[in-house]
């Protein structure tokens, strides 16, 4: 099991080597979800990748957060620095990115982010079938779920081992940029999930702020069920932090064991949230996983000192070198060098003399060749062959073992030779529209009248889980599309569900479904209903256009962090849609805000669950909380999104334009909709115009 550490600069990407590290993972530049770190430019980048294959350690490069069109250019340069210079995986969320690397270099190792949001085997499936050769599991899984995706998954696992916790499922947050334009999805998080909030009026607290999880009593556990990679969160914090946690995990995978006390404060001590949590891997959500941390709280100074004491000495991380030398009467004295990776290199000195007074001994042979110090070599081993009665100067055999090892270094750090492919075109342009057609969002069946049928929406999506409580019967014949809206997050154990409720769906007259993650397409296709893809996917290029057109989708939902200008300019393959009114979803949350709150767990969504929670912030903001498949929350935007009054969305070449419903009466979801075909003049006494105009950092 590969240890894997954060860099978020080249002294943590020191530390995380010097204590242990199998592989670090870092940022270039701007497009990962670290922009906050100090990351390395693309001058750093080849010498840190040498540095770490030099002690054998692996890098990964991440390239981890949405791209526009404009950006996909640039990422595509840096995919091929990566390339050149031996970077040994990329880890990818985009879709259109992961596209464009499997063409312009091919060679490259590619890894799904968390960022992502796979959460199921069919995810993993999918993002094989994607030309992925590891994916990074959601944290919120519990052992079982990753125990059967590691069973039967394609490619590799990785799984967070240990470091700060989203609250919202990675890759789902909206949170940050909605609130100040900061998305998390495009790496410059705030961390709205740390601030204080009131639950429905109550005392402020921090419902939010999830403790660091620590999965450091489990590693034996992790490595028995296959898991590949155990990752260290914590690319934002000090190279002292990296360099403690990094030496402890090291420690406790290489002694197969779990930690002692005095590592368990030591772990506290480096950073911690009123103790660690590991209860989404126990399978166990509620209160006790959420703390917070002081601000301005000091850092552990002696702990720290000592740390960076440590790692500041560069004999910590050697590799080990086995050396044959031949001092034969007659040849030249040659020497071999061999490393653990399989690595061989030879150098040639002088034609040996015969001995005038003291002959070469073995011994003395094998005590010059072993003085490494000042290289990152240790010799493991030193055999000599060696005639009697020669002479050879120290020197030649000093020089000797300089060049060896000069040698060996090289190869140890010459990047493989890979290939790389000019960028094939954008897709092309074929299904802009000159105007959009308008559908609807609906969160409770109430939602559904006649008055708003007689509107005509094009496609009226239902949310699956609830399907039963439809009444489609009177609406047959209507020439209206609907659509089962599937969740976001749906695990293993949870899809015979799905799959039972979206058979159910398709009965009862929805002619479509609407994915909303990768694990989604081959649950969707069993059914042999047309998909559509939802705004989960996080469509924000052209590219990633393409790669929801390749997969059958019949039309795709864009982000709603897009600005209009970016969505008028995308090339659009296929159909294209996008919210232009109602509350945005800004978290999807595993732990249950109203259950956390009120003590109510029900899988069914009854009871306490269906009545009008919220969150509300230190400025008063209310943010409604819903309810959400599987016992989840969905955390909503305060102010509706409201664009009626603007031509823009009209002018972007959308095909659809979606009113979402969640808190709506019915008679204001008919009010809505008939202010947006022109039919009232109906101004929201409290609305946003969302990233509309503003877009994202």
């Amino acid at each position: 099991m590969e240890l894997l550490s954060p860099a978020g600069r080249w002294e943590a990407m020191t530390a995380a080597v010097q204590n242990g590290a199998d592989a670090v993972y870092l940022g270039c530049g701007r497009f990962n979800a670290r922009r906050g770190a100090e990351n390395f430019t693309s001058e750093q980048l080849p010498q840190a990748v040498a540095y770490c294959h030099l002690r054998g350690v692996k890098v990964y490069l991440t390239v981890n957060t949405l791209l526009s069109d404009r950006e996909l250019p640039q990422a595509e340069e840096l995919l091929r620095l990566a390339s050149q210079c031996g970077v040994d995986g990329v880890i990818v969320q985009d879709w259109g990115l992961a596209a464009l690397a499997r063409t312009v270099v091919p060679d490259l190792p590619l890894h799904g982010s968390t960022q992502m949001t796979v959460h199921s085997l069919a995810g993993a499936e999918e993002a094989a079938r994607l030309g992925m050769r590891c994916v990074v599991l959601g944290r919120e899984l519990s052992r079982e779920d990753v125990r059967h995706i590691c069973a039967h998954s394609p490619i590799a696992v990785e799984v967070f081992a240990h470091g700060a916790l989203c609250m919202c499922w990675s890759g789902q947050c909206a949170m940050s940029a909605m609130i100040g334009q900061r998305s998390g999805n495009r790496g410059a998080c705030a961390q709205p999930c740390r601030l204080p909030y009131r639950f429905d009026g109550g005392k402020m607290g921090r419902p939010l702020s999830l403790k660091d999880a620590s999965l450091a009593d489990h590693l034996a556990e992790l490595q028995d069920m296959g898991v590949s990679i155990l990752k260290l969160e914590g690319r934002m914090k000090r190279p002292e932090y990296v360099a403690v946690v990094t030496g402890i995990y090291a420690a406790l995978i290489k002694e197969n064991r779990k930690p002692t006390p005095e590592e368990r404060h030591r772990l506290e001590l480096a950073f911690s949230r009123e103790g660690f949590t590991d209860g989404y891997w126990q399978g166990g959500l509620g209160p006790d996983m959420f703390g917070s941390r002081p601000e301005n709280a000091p850092d552990p100074a002696e702990l720290f000192r000592e740390a960076k004491a440590a790692y500041e000495r560069e004999d910590l991380r050697t590799a080990p070198v086995w050396l044959h030398a031949e001092i034969l009467q007659g040849d030249p004295a040659r020497l071999t060098a061999s490393d653990d990776a399989g690595h061989t290199a030879n150098a040639c000195g002088p034609v040996p003399e015969a001995a005038r007074s003291r002959a070469l001994e073995t011994e003395d042979v094998k005590a010059r060749l072993s003085k490494t110090g000042g290289t990152v070599f240790r010799a493991e081993a030193v055999d000599v062959k060696l005639d009697p009665g020669l002479s050879l100067p120290a020197s030649a055999v000093n020089a000797l073992r300089r060049d060896v090892l000069d040698a060996l270094k090289n190869l140890r750090t010459a990047p493989p030779e890979r290939r790389e492919a000019a960028a094939p075109d954008l897709p092309a342009n074929t299904c802009a529209k000159a105007a959009p057609m308008l559908t609807a969002t609906l969160t409770s069946p109430e939602q559904l009248t006649a008055k708003l049928i007689d509107l005509s929406p094009a496609v009226v999506y239902l949310p699956v889980e609830r399907i039963e409580e439809f009444s489609l019967d009177a609406y047959r014949g209507k020439n209206i599309e609907f659509c089962a809206l599937l969740p976001r997050i749906c695990k293993d154990r949870e899809q015979a569900a799905l799959l039972a409720l979206l058979e159910t769906a398709r009965e009862r007259g929805c002619v479509s479904a609407c994915i909303q993650n990768l694990g989604q397409l081959s649950l969707g296709k069993r059914t042999g209903l047309p998909l559509r893809g939802g705004f989960g996917l996080n469509v924000f290029n052209s590219r990633s256009l393409a790669q929801c057109k390749d997969w059958g989708l019949e039309s795709a939902m864009l982000s709603f962090e897009l600005r209009h200008e970016q969505v008028r300019d995308l090339r659009k393959p296929l159909p294209c849609e996008m919210i232009v009114y109602g509350r945005l979803p800004l978290m999807l949350t595993e732990n249950c805000l109203v259950s956390n709150a009120l003590g109510c767990r029900s899988m069914n969504l009854q009871g306490p669950c269906r009545a009008g929670h919220a969150l509300t912030d230190r400025r008063g903001e209310r943010f409604p909380i819903l309810p959400a498949f599987g016992c989840r929350s969905e955390i909503e935007n305060g102010r509706v999104l409201f664009l009626a009054d603007k031509p823009e969305y009209r002018q972007c070449g959308l095909a659809w334009a979606n009113l979402r419903f969640t808190t709506e009466t019915p008679e204001e979801c008919v009010r809505v909709m008939a202010r947006y075909l022109g039919k009232n003049r109906d101004v929201p006494a409290d609305y946003t115009r969302g990233l509309f105009y503003r877009g994202v950092e």
